[in-house]
C-alpha cells in the first residue's frame, strides 16, 4: 500500500515567510556589520552565521510549493544557531568564565563592537532572531499538522 503525501495546509506559509523575511535581515545585517561597517566577525559569530545564512535558501525552497517538511531541515539549524547564540550572550556577560571562550585569536569572542541602547550587542540581537525564527518555524509545524 502507497503511503499518500500529507498536503501542508497553506496556512503554515505565512509564519514561513515570516521566519524567511527574519533570517535574510539577519544575513543582511551581518554583511553590512562586517563588509560596510569593516567589523570582524569573531569565531561564534562565524558559527552563528553558519546556521543563519542556509536558512535564507532552505526556507524559500519549502515555501514554493508549501511543504511542511521544510521545518525538518530548518528547525535544526536554527537550534543550534540559538545555542551558539545563548553561549555567546552568555560568554559576554561574564557567566561563562572567558578562559572557555573558544576565540584564541582574532576578535575576541567577550569583546563588544557594538551596543545599542545601552544593552543591545550583535550576540543579544543574534539570539533575538533565532529565537523568533523557531518561534515562527514550531508556529508554522502547529498550523501545518492540522
Amino acid at each position: 500500500m502507497k503511503a499518500e503525501p500529507v498536503a501542508a495546509s497553506p496556512a503554515g506559509w505565512t509564519p514561513l515567510f515570516g521566519a524567511w523575511l527574519i533570517a535574510a535581515s539577519s544575513l543582511l545585517g551581518a554583511l553590512f556589520l562586517g563588509e560596510v561597517m569593516e567589523l570582524p566577525p569573531c569565531v561564534l559569530c562565524w558559527w552563528q552565521r553558519i546556521a543563519m545564512f542556509p536558512l535564507v535558501l532552505i526556507l524559500p525552497a519549502g515555501m514554493f510549493p508549501l511543504d511542511r517538511s521544510v521545518i525538518r531541515y530548518a528547525l535544526p539549524l536554527t537550534l543550534a544557531g540559538w545555542l551558539v547564540a545563548v553561549f555567546h550572550v552568555l560568554l559576554v556577560a561574564g557567566v561563562i568564565p572567558e578562559r572557555i571562550q573558544p576565540c584564541s585569536r582574532g576578535v575576541s569572542c567577550k569583546e563588544i563592537q557594538i551596543e545599542w541602547f545601552g544593552f543591545l550587542t550583535i550576540p543579544m540581537l543574534s539570539l533575538f532572531a533565532f529565537t523568533l525564527i523557531a518561534g515562527l518555524l514550531l508556529f508554522a509545524h502547529h498550523r501545518m499538522s492540522r
